[in-house]
């Protein structure tokens, strides 16, 4: 019997972990069981700078901006050569916008692409994950950085 009940202990505790996601390798930003390995930018020269100039971005991987304060912010495609997705989420994490299939800018003016609502991080992943991983406005990541948020 006790053999039985640890058994179940344990399943319940990987399965409450998120299947092994605590034991991934860089940083990562989760939904449910979907994951991205992200680069975290927290600094102001990063978060200007973005993925401009960048030909490609792999599957399943982005760049999470993290705001030192919750705020309607706006974003911008200038200098960028890739597609993307983005997903405002406010300071709990919780996705409160998403653009879809943001294209890249070719020329000034640059459209600006923003939530009316206060977020605290903003995730850029390649256009089309958003849909393909079924990400939705009221879903809630888990962030599994080198550093707590």
């Amino acid at each position: 019997m006790n053999r039985w009940f640890y058994s179940l202990v344990l399943l319940l505790l990987i399965v409450s972990t998120g299947c092994g996601a605590q034991s991934l390798k860089g940083d990562h930003v989760c939904f449910d069981r979907d994951c991205f390995a992200v680069e975290v930018v927290s600094r102001m020269p990063e978060r200007t700078r973005g993925l401009q100039h960048r030909e490609s971005l792999s599957p399943q991987s982005g760049m999470l901006f993290v705001f030192e304060r919750s705020w309607p912010y706006t974003f911008w495609m200038k200098d960028t050569l890739i597609p993307l997705d983005m997903i405002w989420m406010d300071y709990t994490r919780k996705i409160v916008h998403i653009e879809h299939d943001v294209p890249p800018c070719k020329a000034d003016p640059c459209p600006h692409y923003g939530s009316r609502n206060k977020a605290l991080y903003v995730l850029e992943l390649n256009a089309g994950e958003a849909r393909q991983f079924d990400l939705n406005i009221g879903d809630v990541a888990k962030f599994h950085l080198d550093f707590d948020q």
